[in-house]
């Protein structure tokens, strides 16, 4: 890394911050000047425009396409999920600062920003590398769209709904036919999200596998499903009515009819992220309450 003392703008490092928070305000000038003297040119996103002094402004859909080498998010779990789909492409690390409370993701809290980044500098801050999925929305031999997920794909009924038939396919074998409100596929990162409130295990983030979770089968005996990421996941949904659509991450859904197949992989890009020295049971205990010896 270079010194302190570079003034060469080598590296290009992109700021994505949570809208309206005041840390965002308070933290800018100092972050800004230690990546400047560590060789990064700046960009930020439209978010952290507000509180910057002239650096260059980049829209989050834009940031892939830029060759980044670092990506600071100052927010919470949400932010750095956008911030992971918009930059995976780039392959660039992310340090997720937290500024509310701990989060599974973004666990470098505000006070030990700094001293994460000395580490980055030093070549000695831990990095945990994480599966990203691929899914791809297929209608007849159509691709509509291909979309990125660090959390989950969800396939789902809308609220007034009755329930839908989702047939199971892995690697174009047949598993089971599903009578469901949805049907969940989640990655290790995100078996702590939408996953473990419909009953999915707790996976460890490094485990090279995906869960397949329905939400409220209408029968007992279809169970969640650990299968490894190298697998091909494909949902076909069956229903008489337009009344499912697809969701990544928790973003806004697309809908879905009847014979439409949601196919589920693992990407090419990992996902990197500098992490404290707080281990993964840690923030288990933490979040979910689990009890202390």
């Amino acid at each position: 890394m270079p010194s302190s003392t570079s003034s060469s703008l080598s590296k290009t490092a992109a700021i994505i911050s949570r809208p309206a928070r005041p840390e965002v305000a308070r933290i800018f000038p100092e972050l800004l000047a230690w990546l400047n003297a560590h060789g990064y040119k700046v960009i930020v996103d439209p978010e952290t425009a507000k509180y910057s002094t002239g650096q260059e402004e980049v829209l989050r859909s834009e940031m892939s396409s830029r060759p980044l080498d670092l990506v600071v998010v100052l927010g919470g779990d949400g932010t750095l999920l956008s911030a992971v789909r918009v930059t995976a492409s780039t392959d660039a690390p992310l340090l997720g600062v937290n500024l509310g409370s701990l989060g599974f993701l973004t666990d470098v809290p505000l006070p030990s920003l700094f001293s994460m980044l000395d580490q980055i500098g030093e070549g000695r801050a831990p990095v945990e590398k994480r599966s990203l999925m691929q899914c791809d929305l297929l209608r007849g031999d159509e691709v509509l769209g291909t979309y990125k997920a660090f959390n989950d794909v969800v396939v789902n009924k809308t609220a007034l709904a009755r329930l839908n038939n989702y047939d199971l396919f892995v690697d174009k074998a047949f598993v089971s036919s599903y009578r469901a409100d949805g049907m969940i596929v989640a990655t290790p990162t995100g078996s702590t999200a939408y996953s473990l409130s419909a009953g999915g295990p707790v996976v460890m983030p490094t485990v090279n596998a995906f869960v397949i979770t329905p939400v409220a089968p209408h029968s007992l005996t279809h169970r969640p499903l650990v299968v490894p990421d190298s697998a091909v996941i494909e949902i076909l949904l069956r229903s008489d009515e337009e009344v499912a659509y697809l969701s990544m991450d928790g973003q806004p859904g697309l809908d879905l009819k009847d014979g439409d197949r949601v196919r589920c992989r693992r990407s090419e890009h990992k996902v990197s992220l500098f992490r404290t020295e707080a281990d993964f049971f840690h923030v288990l205990r933490t979040k979910l309450k689990w009890g202390e010896r």
